[in-house]
C-alpha cells in the first residue's frame, strides 16, 4: 500500500457549492482511491474517486497539482481511517465492535473522542 498527496493549483469545484483543495492517492492491493478534500487543511475527505490503479489517477491528476508536487505519507495505523492524514478510528473498530459515527483519534499514546 502506498499513499501520496498534493495541493491543487487552483481550487476544481466538485458540484455546486464545494470545491476540492487537495487529494490523496491511496494504493491498495486491488484498487487505487483518490480523496477529495475541500480545505487545504481537511483531515479526512468529503469525496473519493475510485481508479484501477496509481498510474491512471496520477495521469488524471498530475497537471492539476501545485509545484510541490506529491508528498509521501505513511500507511495508516491499523483500524484507522484510510483518508485521514492523522491516526482517526471508528471507536470500537479494534476491538470488532465498531461504534459507527463516534471517532478517536492518537494523540501522545492514548486514544481519545475526536470531535473533528
Amino acid at each position: 500500500m502506498m499513499r501520496m498527496y498534493a495541493y491543487l493549483k487552483e481550487p476544481l469545484p466538485v458540484n455546486k457549492n464545494d470545491y476540492i483543495y487537495k487529494i490523496m492517492i491511496h494504493e491498495m492491493k486491488r484498487e487505487t482511491l483518490v480523496y477529495k478534500y475541500i480545505s487545504r487543511d481537511a483531515i479526512q475527505c468529503s469525496f473519493d474517486d475510485w481508479y484501477p490503479d496509481k498510474d491512471s489517477a496520477v495521469e488524471d491528476w498530475q497537471e492539476l497539482i501545485d509545484e510541490k508536487g506529491w508528498i509521501m505519507l505513511d500507511d495508516p495505523l491499523p483500524d484507522c481511517q484510510d483518508d485521514a492524514f492523522l491516526p482517526i478510528r471508528v471507536k470500537g473498530r479494534n476491538i470488532n465492535k465498531p461504534q459507527w459515527g463516534e471517532l478517536e483519534i492518537l494523540e501522545n499514546g492514548i486514544w481519545t473522542e475526536y470531535k473533528g
